[in-house]
């Protein structure tokens, strides 16, 4: 006669499963294995650890791939999501199995020294360790569990490599702009002007859709509402429109059934094309990426003396409060604001951008 099975471990399809109420709660999971003693050692080290958990606050040990795995579910709709991917990937044999809690700067050193050795710039090492940050301030944060504790009791700080080739933004001054929008064929420069008028990055644009059009009778205008799964940080962003990028969308209106911007009967897929570098190149302003227009709209947001909560909303950034919902004052308020730098106003102080002198 064989010796009794421990209570809660029930045997399926060859593996022992632990099917038993630990804490007040009932936990269903694989011990992923066929042998009864190792299923019984994961069982009390379950109970042992939801002891812990409860009576002393201790938190469970989570490995940095476990952490991974839970951001990846989380963020799968994220535009930069394969990105991060490939990214994770090639940290994992490095930290996957690390505890969360042992994470620091001094355990990537060695991920860091072979990707050095590899010959990677040190911008495309610090895409690695941003996403090792996110994850470590969300289990600090944000991911909270069964007993209600975060994952992490505090984030590590995670020191980014010093980019001496890190391109700066190059916001345009009136003069540039109308340099480069005069070389443009005629429908990046609409693009563009409708870019710079509200601070939106090339895929937005591209994407933007006639169905994501929100009118304000109110204001006698229309705002769009972007879907968080073509944007940057995953949120709903709003666009709104100053007087200048209203003016693009009606002479856009009619041209396509669904896209805002199209060409020739198609939508458009990007604006960093050829034309966009003929363009900058016969306006002697090669150095000028479509994210500058961004940048430049930023600036002189911040010029034209607008604030750095609203400057955020009108960029587009995360600022820790819901986007799209405004008060009537408010929307007011970032409408205003955005037509504040329609076209240069020979009374207000110009944006002066300094230069780093090629050679200096």
């Amino acid at each position: 006669m064989g010796r009794k099975t421990t209570p809660g471990l029930k045997k399926r399809g060859g593996i022992w499963h632990i099917d038993k109420r630990i804490g007040g709660r009932r936990i269903c999971q694989s011990c992923g294995t066929s042998d009864l003693e190792e299923a019984e050692r994961y069982l009390a080290r379950l109970i042992e650890q939801t002891r812990q958990a409860q009576v002393y606050g201790v938190r469970p040990s989570r490995t940095f791939e476990h952490a991974a795995a839970k951001f990846v579910l989380e963020n799968q709709y994220k535009r930069s999501i394969k990105d991060d991917i490939g990214r994770l990937k090639l940290l994992m044999p490095w930290i996957g199995q690390e505890k969360l809690d042992r994470l620091h700067r001094g355990t990537l050193d060695p991920w860091i020294a072979h990707r050095r050795k590899e010959g990677v710039s040190a911008g495309t090492i610090n895409h690695g360790l941003k996403v090792v940050r996110r994850i470590l301030n969300l289990a600090a944060s944000e991911w909270i569990d069964e007993y209600g504790l975060t994952w992490l009791a505090t984030a590590p700080k995670i020191r980014l490599l010093p980019d001496m080739e890190k391109r700066q933004p190059y916001p345009l001054s009136w003069e540039e702009q109308a340099k480069l929008f005069k070389q443009l064929p005629s429908h990046l420069a609409e693009m563009a002007l409708f870019a710079i008028n509200t601070g939106c990055r090339d895929g937005e644009i591209c994407h933007l859709r006639w169905d994501w059009e929100v009118k304000v009778p109110a204001f006698e205008t229309s705002v769009f509402i972007i879907p968080g799964r073509y944007v940057k940080n995953a949120d709903d962003r709003l666009v709104v429109l100053n007087r200048l990028a209203a003016s693009v969308v009606e002479t856009q209106r009619g041209k396509h059934p669904t896209h805002v911007f199209s060409y020739r009967g198609q939508p458009i897929t990007r604006m960093l094309n050829s034309a966009w570098l003929r363009a900058r190149e016969k306006a002697d302003l090669k150095q000028v990426r479509v994210h500058d227009l961004k940048h430049t709209f930023g600036r002189r947001l911040r010029a034209a003396g607008v604030s750095f909560e609203d400057r955020q909303d009108l960029l587009g950034h995360r600022s820790g409060r819901i986007t799209t919902h405004y008060s009537a004052a408010e929307l007011s308020r970032l409408i205003e604001a955005a037509n504040a730098v329609c076209e240069q106003d020979s009374e207000k102080p110009d944006l002066v951008v300094l230069r780093r002198l090629s050679g200096s």
